[in-house]
């Protein structure tokens, strides 16, 4: 009679600690899940920032990096956005100073000429463009992109 008693004992132990090896399995699995999760928002995130920069501005890129201080991705390419927006921004201002005042020289010599300096102004949005479009690419993949010319004001 104790072997009978003894046996469903053991089995009872085998049976939690199987229930403990599935627990912790199924846990592993939750923070694996969490992780990637977690790794997915913050891609996301990031991507928005770009996407965000590239129609609204600086104002995206500023409201994330404010919000989401915890991630250190979120945050590195909010910065690097927010810098690029205030480049663009100082850049398109300047060269429209003075693509003005050359315009109007270049007009009194020989009209067509007064284009070059509104197709700096063209080309120059363009790479707002190009620059905003590889920070989504590169963002989408979960890689960090850096503006090969960028003024850094915020670090």
């Amino acid at each position: 009679m104790p072997n009978s008693t003894q046996q469903p004992h053991v089995n009872i132990n085998k049976d939690a600690s199987n229930n403990d090896i599935n627990n912790v399995q199924a846990s592993s699995h939750r923070t694996d899940m969490q992780a990637a999760s977690t790794k997915q928002d913050s891609t996301n995130i990031a991507l928005l920032n770009w996407l965000g920069c590239l129609f609204f501005g600086f104002i995206p890129p500023l409201i994330i990096m404010l919000v989401k201080k915890d991630d250190a991705y979120v945050q590195t390419q909010a910065k690097e956005a927010l810098n690029w927006s205030i480049t663009f921004v100082i850049g398109y201002i300047g060269l429209w100073i003075v693509a003005m005042i050359l315009g109007f020289i270049l007009a009194f010599i020989f009209a067509p000429l007064a284009m070059i300096p509104m197709l700096a102004l063209v080309l120059f949005g363009f790479s707002h463009l190009v620059f905003c479009v590889m920070g989504v690419i590169k963002c989408s993949s979960g890689k960090d992109f850096r503006v090969p010319f960028n003024i850094r004001l915020i670090k």
